[in-house]
């Protein structure tokens, strides 16, 4: 189901994801957005499989996985409200990275690449800042990664 109200404009506009969007363009892509509810336990996206679209956590948490190559899963975040997720597959068409499992009742909202091209036709300066925005969040997902490899090569000497 499609979203608009007040309250989640704000949440939103609160996130990494949407910061810097002027009213009308922000209005433009709630409306593309699409509410997706998970139960504790339920897969949202499995590493591997095709990808084409993103989510913003609205509410609850979700474990990030990934498989080594011994088949074991490794933790590798925890995500909560406001934070985004499955970007990449938006920017690299790649498949997906990692598994996400909801660890209690979720709400996710879901922007697909299709309707992420259609923000793009319609609002290019927009397109814009929210291409910066994944870009800095991508930024400091990388800082974050840079920093726990020194600490663990720098502890293991």
């Amino acid at each position: 189901m499609a979203v608009s109200s007040p309250d989640l404009k704000a949440f939103l506009l609160a996130t990494p994801f949407f910061g810097g969007l002027l009213d009308a363009s922000l209005d433009l892509l709630v409306s593309m957005l699409v509410e997706r509810r998970f139960d504790k336990g339920a897969v949202v996206v499995a590493e591997g499989e095709a990808g084409r679209s993103m989510f913003v956590v609205h509410s609850g948490t979700l474990e990030v996985s990934e498989r080594l190559e011994t088949g074991a899963a490794i933790h590798m975040s925890r995500l909560e409200p406001g934070d985004f997720f499955g970007e990449m597959t938006l920017l690299d068409m790649q498949n997906r990275s990692a598994t996400v499992v909801a660890e209690a009742p979720t709400v996710l909202y879901e922007l697909t690449a299709q309707k992420l091209y259609v923000f793009y036709k319609a609002d290019i300066h927009a397109y814009v800042i929210v291409l910066q925005n994944i870009n800095r969040e991508l930024c400091r997902r990388l800082r974050r990664a840079d920093a726990r490899i020194k600490m663990r090569e720098g502890g293991s000497r």
